[in-house]
Formats: C-alpha cells, sequence, structure tokens
C-alpha cells in the first residue's frame, strides 16, 4: 500500500497533529520538520548548517536506533530561543498498535523503540534539554461521529484518562553547556576472569577519551590464560598505556575496587570484558559527566530493545526489580542497577571507599557498593541508555538465583540503612 494510502486511511490522526503543531508553532518561525511515521531516518541525514527557531520531530524517538546521539545531533541545530517538540507514541499501545498492523490498519513498522516518559526525559537532559511542558492527545485514533470528539476533545483532557492516550508530546528548549578548562584524564578498568577470547579486542576498541586514556585489567584467578593473554596484549599493543594486576580477593566488586584504587585517571571507567556492552559507548559516559549532566553515571541496558540472547527473561524480570526497589530506596531514579559500566570522578570515589565503613564492604558485584555510596555522598545519578549485546566468548560467571537471593538482601540491608532513618 502506498503513502497515500496510508495517509487517508489515517486523516483523523493526522489531522489531529496537524492540529497540535498549528497551537505550539507561531508563523513567523524558521522550522525544521523531522517525520518518522514512515520509518527510521538516518542521523547522518540531519544537516546541522542551519539553526532553527523550531524542530518538531515526529515518531522520532520511536525510530531512531541511538535516542542520545539523535537529540545531540539536533542540539547543534539550535539557538538560545530555539524550542523542540517531539512526539511519540506511548508504550501503553504497543499490543494496540501491534494488533492494528496485522490487521492492516496502520502502516506496518519493522523496527520500533518503546519508552515510558521518564526514560525520554533522562535522554533529552543528557542531551542538554530541558522540558518546557509535556502533554497526551487521542484516546480514539480513528474518527467515529460524536464518540471521538468526546474522547478526544473533552475526556482526554481528564487527570487519569489523559495517561491511556496514543500520543505524547514534550515541548524542550536548550539549556547552555558547561566549557571545560581543561579536559579530564580517564582510566577504563577491565575486571577480566576466563575472558582470554575478548582481550584484544577490548584493548583495540576502546577508544582515546580525554586527554589521556588508561586500561587497567585486573585478572581473577582465570583457568583459560586470560592472565598470560593480557601480557601479551600489552607488549603488542605497547603504544597503549595497559596496566595489568592481579586480583587480592574474589568478586568483581573486590577487582574493580583494586582497578580504582591504582587508577591515576581523573575519570573512573568500569567495562565489562565480555564486551556485552561496547567500548564505542565509553565516550558518551564521558561526556556526560564531564558536561555536569550527573555525577554518577550508570549504564542502562533497558531502554533500547535488547540483542536475541543478551539476557535471559528471568534476568530482565530481576533487573527490573531491582530498578524499582532501588528508585524508592535512593530517592533517586535508577532503572538498571546491575549493569556493569558505571562512571565517576575519582574524588569522589574516594570519598565513598572513606564511607564504605557506613554499609561495610558485603557487596561481591560492586554495583550496589558504589550506588550505595554515591546516594549517601547526594550525587546526582544518571542513567545513560546503552545498547547490550550478546556475548561472543565465554560464559556468565553469574547465577541467576544465588546472586538474586544475595541481592534481594543486600536490598533490604541498603532500605534499612538509607530508607528508614
Amino acid at each position: 500500500m502506498n503513502k497515500d494510502k496510508w495517509g487517508k486511511k489515517n486523516r483523523y490522526y493526522h489531522k489531529d497533529i496537524e492540529k497540535l503543531l498549528d497551537f505550539l508553532v507561531p508563523k513567523s518561525s524558521s522550522v525544521l520538520k523531522i517525520d518518522c511515521s514512515k520509518g527510521e531516518i538516518p542521523i547522518e541525514k540531519l544537516k546541522i548548517s542551519k539553526k532553527y527557531d523550531y524542530i518538531v520531530a515526529l515518531d522520532l524517538i520511536g525510530f531512531s536506533k541511538d535516542i542520545q546521539k539523535t537529540f545531540q545531533q539536533i542540539y547543534k541545530m539550535t539557538h538560545s530561543k530555539s524550542r523542540v517538540i517531539l512526539t511519540y507514541h506511548s508504550y501503553l499501545w504497543e499490543p494496540i498498535l501491534k494488533i492494528a498492523e496485522k490487521l492492516k490498519l496502520k502502516r506496518p513498522q519493522s523496527f520500533q523503540n518503546w519508552l515510558v516518559s521518564s526514560d525520554i526525559q533522562n535522554l533529552l537532559y543528557l542531551a542538554g534539554f530541558e522540558i518546557i511542558k509535556k502533554g497526551e492527545r487521542i484516546l480514539i485514533p480513528k474518527y467515529i461521529p460524536l464518540i471521538s470528539t468526546l474522547f478526544n476533545k473533552y475526556l482526554a483532557k481528564l487527570p487519569l484518562l489523559r495517561k491511556l492516550c496514543l500520543n505524547r508530546y514534550f515541548v524542550v528548549r536548550p539549556y547552555p553547556k558547561k566549557k571545560l578548562l581543561k579536559e579530564p584524564s580517564v582510566s577504563v578498568v577491565i575486571a577480566a576472569r576466563n575472558e582470554r577470547g575478548n582481550i584484544e579486542s577490548a584493548v583495540k576498541r576502546v577508544p582515546k577519551i580525554g586527554s589521556h586514556t588508561e586500561i587497567i585489567f585486573v585478572e581473577g584467578g582465570s583457568n583459560d590464560n586470560t592472565f598470560e593473554e593480557i601480557k601479551r596484549i600489552q607488549q603488542k599493543y605497547s603504544e597503549k598505556d595497559i596496566r595489568v594486576f592481579k586480583q587480592p580477593g574474589k568478586g568483581k566488586g573486590d577487582a574493580v575496587r583494586k582497578g580504582f584504587d591504582k587508577a591515576k585517571g581523573d575519570i573512573l571507567m568500569i567495562l565489562d570484558a565480555d564486551l556485552t556492552v561496547e567500548p564505542e559507548e565509553l565516550p558518551k559516559f564521558y561526556k556526560a559527566i564531564v558536561n555536569g549532566s550527573g555525577d554518577f553515571i550508570n549504564g542502562c541496558r533497558l531502554i533500547y530493545p535488547l540483542e536475541k540472547e543478551s539476557m535471559r527473561f528471568l534476568n530482565i524480570l530481576g533487573n527490573k526489580f531491582f530498578g524499582l526497589a532501588f528508585s524508592w530506596i535512593l530517592d533517586q531514579r535508577i532503572k538498571d542497577t546491575l549493569c556493569g559500566t558505571k562512571v565517576l570522578r575519582k574524588e569522589d570515589y574516594e570519598k565513598v571507599k572513606a564511607g564504605r565503613k557506613f554499609f561495610g564492604d558485603f557487596d561481591p558485584f560492586g554495583d550496589f557498593d558504589l550506588i550505595f555510596g554515591a546516594a549517601k555522598l547526594n550525587l546526582k545519578i544518571i542513567d545513560l541508555p546503552i545498547r547490550y549485546k550478546e556475548r561472543t566468548y565465554g560464559s556468565t560467571n553469574i547465577s541467576r538465583f544465588s546472586n538474586g537471593w544475595l541481592l534481594l538482601k543486600m536490598s533490604v540491608f541498603a532500605a534499612k540503612k538509607i530508607k528508614f532513618i
């Protein structure tokens, strides 16, 4: 079916969007309209040589492969008085719209992100935007005489029913970024146990970040010659600043603490040796911390669609549960507590370390230890969405049930120490 037929089929829906835009955009404004209703528009096709008064992005959130990068590109097309209008579909409508596609009531889509409002707000903040207003529209996207007017014009504006609307929108403006007086240096800490097949790829793929980048491997009792492989790679890539240490204790948390203690960089980064979080993502974390978006940047794997086999169903449920629990405990939103990639400044880590006795040394994973410490210091915690990849070498060192029980006990402990005081 051609685009004209799809447009005619859903004329009522599209007219409502145009009505909203006519209200929000002044007639004399310079406007760039990005319409992704037909699918993804590659970010490289967005021309950034001109600044616009208004940028209208229809369904861009749903079809962007890298939403944060897309928002950053849009930021480059704004001036201090610019406004950006973003429309997107509510995640509550996902099953309904999929049924509509099967019934040939709407254009079929091969790919779409489904994000909640809080995730989008976080991505906008990371890209340098603040929200001016937001709203919801359309309870019934097809025209039914009298019924559509009643529901869409009146009932859709009521406090509870508005949350059920199909379309949501943000109007945002750019805020000025902080200017760096000096580029910080970076230490990338990689805890490696039985990861021999990933070592060289990690070294080759970690980009140069900041004024200087050092890569610190902490090997933890491998039986596949991981330590010997790290030493070989260290000599092979002698032009890179690679350091390697043997882990004194057990567990990833112990290895990360060893690496952080040895680190010389101003900014500390954790990269999992399984490379399920791609090293190429690290500059995003660097940018988020140096521009002041947050003090503790936490990787989040639960925004974008997961790559096949990258995370089991029970792991997804567990991660979502602990995200909700910790958001409540810490009074700061954190969606994915167990993503291995976390970034903070060395000076803040030293404060976390100094205050560790408040919680005790009980976390073998290291994730909760850092999150608890950051929350206790009132550091601003920011989720940074990443795409989570399938492991290509080795097997996970995580036991779902025994480790899950341990994480649950740590959550209860944290609630006693933080929430119920």
